[in-house]
């Protein structure tokens, strides 16, 4: 994997992990699209949705003091300057861990010699973590 890719994903998942608007908003792209599942709703959205939803899940973290528990299960080079990273996100509650998770597979672009955005996302939410855990991806 190229080192500033690592150490990009590294940083993405700290922001994500302690819940950093404000550094999660830098890893994103201003052309971000994308979409997520849950049952059988289906929800298009772009840069400025994606940053709310990023706000509400910090702002229900924080209110509930809650963790994120965050797995990643598998990274994939698609192009030269592209990697599709795919991560399971849930939260613990009082210690208590989530039975379900969301599974996100998302595409970051190199946009310089160093810098990496997040520009498209597919989200499946709501999965058992059973399913997850079955899961031999990597």
């Amino acid at each position: 994997m190229d080192h500033h890719f690592k150490t990009f994903l590294d940083s993405y998942l700290d922001a994500w992990t302690n819940s950093s608007l404000t550094e999660m908003r830098g890893f994103i792209s201003n052309q971000y699209k994308g979409r997520e599942i849950s049952g059988n709703d289906i929800v298009d959205f772009g840069f400025e949705e994606s940053i709310k939803g990023w706000e509400q899940g910090f702002k229900f973290v924080r209110e509930h003091n809650a963790k994120w528990e965050l797995n990643l299960i598998s990274v994939n080079p698609l192009r030269v300057d592209e990697v599709l990273v795919i991560i399971s996100a849930s939260m613990i509650i009082n210690g208590e861990p989530l039975h379900s998770a969301n599974l996100f597979f998302q595409t970051f672009k190199k946009v310089s010699s160093i810098q990496w955005k997040l520009v498209r996302s597919y989200i499946e939410a709501g999965i058992p973590k059973e399913n997850i855990n079955k899961m031999q991806l990597n």
